[in-house]
């Protein structure tokens, strides 16, 4: 079993989580963040890659939802990282398009070692209920920077704010779930390495 847990504490977040891949028609999410949208995506997250995480976190919404959202990206990708150690035995890239009512999303994953996110989205609304539409942007970012992997995400069209936010996630999780695909051979690079 692929699994792994971590806290992290700071004065702005106070994160438990555990994530266990290779969930696929089980895949879930056990706690809230405090933002309802947020908590949706994450579920969403976990549904549609086959992902089970368990999370317990207080933030610090009285500012805004900004803390709480990177910092679940931020230990998220640790404890993708922790799993795939180094990244030996798996797919390594992977691929999506969701579409979702008139959205449209693609994402593309490379678990290199490599951090970098590319995003091509432009949101209709400001924010969806107590989520920053902003925030889509530095959740991956997070997820992204401390997972080790290279992200390219694109909305090619939608009009709902909503959908197209949920399009987005969708699409990123059943590229990394795609990435993170166990294969028989060893690490995915010519130079032999990551």
């Amino acid at each position: 079993m692929r699994f792994a847990e971590k806290t992290r504490n700071t004065k702005e977040t106070q994160i438990t989580m555990s994530l266990e891949l290779d969930c696929q028609g089980c895949g879930s999410l056990d706690g809230s963040t405090g933002v309802g949208f947020f908590d949706h995506m994450l579920n969403s997250f976990c549904v549609h890659g086959g992902f089970r995480m368990k999370l317990a976190m207080k933030g610090d919404l009285e500012v805004d939802c900004h803390h709480t959202i990177e910092d679940c990206g931020i230990v998220l990708g640790s404890l993708y990282a922790e799993i795939l150690g180094s990244r030996s035995g798996i797919a390594r890239f992977g691929d999506a398009y969701v579409p979702m009512d008139e959205a449209l999303a693609h994402a593309a994953v490379d678990i290199s070692g490599r951090e970098f996110l590319v995003m091509n989205a432009t949101f209709t609304a400001p924010m969806i209920g107590a989520y920053d539409t902003q925030m889509t942007r530095e959740f991956f970012r997070a997820l992204a920077n401390n997972m080790g992997a290279t992200l390219h995400l694109n909305l090619l069209y939608g009009d709902n704010a909503h959908h197209a936010t949920e399009a987005l996630y969708k699409a990123a999780a059943r590229a990394i779930s795609a990435a993170c695909r166990t294969t028989e051979g060893g690490v995915l690079s010519a130079k032999g390495v990551l």
